[in-house]
Parts: structure tokens; sequence; C-alpha cells
């Protein structure tokens, strides 16, 4: 009754979550780093359900941070073993994500995956990849600034590549091909003004050449062509916009960043969605560590999110009011 009395209000599309707070967590109730951590993934389901039920149509988490490879080995080694058996467990038992129709994309840095996680990846990528009412992004291993690095060598590559010729109904090869579709067959005469040859099957060759333009010899030079071809155009670098760089970035198909919440009381982003991160962005430090997080904290995010958009709304029919 309470997620329907929500759905009355505006619904965020897109909300990210920085689930922070695992190991601090397991620390302050005495259990081991490795239990703090799969009490986060618990966590994350519920949060996801609640997401999904509430017409949340894009949830992005940060999982693993490249920079978290440079923690003990230990730790790392066993973070990659729960995220073989997490993901083997959303495969298996993905009845929330086939709910609620969510494919999981894996957004991040592949060359860093080790080999033996690999398959477990592509395994629940392909599972649900039937899957389009709502996207689950699970950020691993990433960082904003790998990210945006990648975007903007994307964006350096496409700007260095010729531009393409708009295609028209004038183009040089459509009127080519309507000339010779028009011209009269080939008769004798027309073929004598090229060198007379006694042997006969030498005029059949030459009229073979003048029927294609493919049969000219490996080494025959191409003189009517020399200095006709014309270099393609490449983009203007100035013509690259905000725009032209976020088509690049892992998440060009998602909608804005509505939400940004942090768990753990920290009050930083820390390398996560620098970029998606914009003026109309709201974000939220919660005190509680990820694993405490529930319908509990996330519902009065949702409802202050709805509270200031409806502040916005009034603010901006004011504003109008006052100028009519």
């Amino acid at each position: 009754m309470l997620i329907g009395t929500l759905r009355q209000g505006p619904i965020p599309q897109h909300v990210a979550f920085e689930m922070d707070g695992n190991r601090r967590f397991a620390k302050n109730n005495h259990i081991e780093t490795i239990e703090g951590h799969n009490m986060g993934f618990e966590a994350l389901a519920k949060v996801l359900e609640v997401c999904y039920k509430c017409g949340v149509k894009v949830v992005t988490v940060y999982a693993f941070s490249i920079e978290n490879f440079n923690r003990p080995k230990s730790e790392v080694s066993g973070l990659m073993k729960m995220a073989k058996l997490k993901l083997e467990q959303l495969c298996q038992h993905g009845e929330l994500l086939d709910r609620y129709g969510a494919g999981i994309r894996v957004l991040g840095e592949r060359d860093l995956i080790p080999d033996d996680v690999l398959p477990f990846v592509d395994r629940a990528i392909e599972m649900t990849k039937h899957n389009t009412d709502a996207v689950l992004n699970i950020c691993f291993p990433y960082t904003s600034r790998a990210e945006m690095t990648a975007a903007i060598k994307a964006t350096v590559d496409e700007f260095s590549m010729p531009a393409e010729p708009p295609a028209g109904p004038f183009s040089q090869a459509r009127i080519t091909e309507t000339i010779r579709s028009k011209q009269p067959k080939r008769t004798d005469s027309s073929t004598s003004l090229r060198e007379p040859s006694p042997d006969p099957t030498a005029k059949s060759d030459v009229d073979d050449s003048m029927s294609s333009t493919t049969t000219l010899n490996p080494g025959s030079p191409r003189t009517e062509a020399k200095g006709k071809e014309k270099e393609m155009p490449f983009k203007d670098a100035e013509s690259i916009t905000v725009e032209s760089i976020n088509n690049h970035m892992y998440t060009a198909d998602c909608p804005p960043l509505d939400i940004f919440i942090r768990t753990s009381n920290v009050m930083r982003l820390s390398d996560f969605m620098l970029w998606q991160c914009h003026e109309d962005t709201h974000i939220f430090f919660l005190k509680c560590f990820w694993p405490e997080m529930d319908l509990w904290h996330f519902i009065p995010v949702l409802l202050e999110w709805q509270w200031r958009q409806k502040k916005e709304r009034e603010g901006r029919s004011g504003r109008r009011l006052k100028t009519e």
C-alpha cells in the first residue's frame, strides 16, 4: 500500500547506489569481512525489489572499484569468489529480475576481470538479455576516470575518421548509373574509335572491357580518375559537445541520473558516476551502512525527492506567471 501511494507521485527513472560500509559493518558486528559483503548482497536484493516495484527503470550499483585491486590479496580473492557465487545465484534464482523485466549489464574495464570470473559475468548478461523493461547496471571493475578516459578516446577516434558524405538522390554514383542506363548499346562504329586490331578476338576483348568498370588490368593506370578523387572531409573538432562525449559513456542509453545515494555517512562520490551527476541529480548521504539499507531507509529518500520535484515545478510555474 505504501509503495502504491508513492507511485502516485513522480518516480525517478535512474537511481545509483554507492554500496559503502560492508567492511565497517562487519568490524562493528565482529563478523568476517566476507560475511559483511554477503549481507551487503542481501541488502541489494531488497533495494532492487523496492526500486523496481516503485517504477524505477534503471538501477546502477558500484560493485567493485578498480582501486579495490590494491586491497590485500586475500580480500580481493574473496570478493572475486563472492562475485562468481552471486552472479551464479542471479542466474539460478533470477525470479526477481524476471518479475520486473530487468536485464543485467556489467559496466567497467572488462580486461581487468579475472578469467575465471568472466564466464559468470557473460552468463548473467546472456540469461537476462530478454528482459527489456528495466536495467541493473553493475559497475565492476569501474572508476569514473576510467569511464571518461574511454569515452574521450572513443570521441577522438570518431572525429579522426572521415565524415560520411550525406546520402541523397543526386549522389555521384546515382548520376553515373542513370547516365549509363540511358546510353544506347554499343555498335561497331562506336568501338572503331579504339585502335584497330586485325585479330577479331581483340575486338571482343575491347568490347568486354568497355562494358565493365571492374575489368581493368591490375597494373593499368587510371588516368581518368587521377586528380578527380576528393579527400573525405573530417568532422570539425570544434563541433564536439557534451553530448558527443556522453554518447560514448557506459550509460549512454540510460535516462539521466535522478538520485545518487551513498551509505555509511561518507560525503564524497569516490570516483563513481562523476560524469552522470548533473545539475538535476539529487545526492543523498545516508548514515546507515550498506548491509542495513532497506525499505525504511529508501522510502524517506524517495519522499524527499518527490517533495523537491513538487517545489521545483511550483517554482517554474511561478516564474512563468510573472513573465506573462
